[in-house]
């Protein structure tokens, strides 16, 4: 769906960052891209292009994925609903468990802000493992709505998060994938 413009200029913004937080990761900073507004716009205009008439609501994972989610779901005219760590939202909440590489970890999101029969997009700004996403999925369902899309900025798609979301039959994208 990108341009190869959209997709330059954002290969050519984010900063690559070798060995950070430690050895053998390479972190993608997107930072610069909101130094550029209408770089951002060009983003928004674009994820919000491949959700346009296909969710009822977008959900925004904490906390990187409300920096474009909130924009994608004005642009889109439909409800932005927070999922955010364990602990952050007042009751009554719903929350799902999932295991990360050396423990485990929680997100939960206001009972009843998804609603039944709603289709969802859940956007985040990267998609490395997916483990976040599917426990992301995971509470949509639980509360009767359907994942009908994700969407990411950046794609790794040599750790194979893809594939833990293929489960979910929504369709995937990224702009970016490395």
């Amino acid at each position: 769906m990108a341009s190869q413009e959209l997709i330059k200029r954002l290969e050519e913004t984010i900063e690559n960052f070798p060995d950070f937080p430690i050895p053998g990761i390479q972190f993608k900073d997107i930072s610069p891209v909101f130094l550029d507004p209408k770089l951002y716009e060009e983003v928004i205009k674009d994820l919000a292009a491949f959700s346009k008439g296909k969710v009822d609501a977008v959900c925004g994972i904490e906390s990187r994925g409300y920096l474009f989610g909130i924009a994608i779901a004005v642009a889109l005219e439909v409800p932005f609903i927070l999922i955010r760590k364990k602990g952050k939202l007042p009751p009554p909440i719903i929350s799902e468990k999932y295991d990360l590489e050396y423990g485990s970890a929680e997100i939960e999101t206001r009972e009843g802000q998804i609603k039944k029969g709603q289709r969802i997009l859940i956007h985040d700004d990267l998609l490395a493992t997916g483990g976040t996403t599917e426990a992301a999925a995971k509470l949509v369902e639980k509360q009767g709505a359907t994942v009908s899309q994700f969407s990411f900025l950046i794609g790794l798609k040599d750790l194979n998060g893809v594939e833990k979301l293929n489960k979910f039959g929504a369709e995937v994208y990224n702009i970016l994938e490395y």
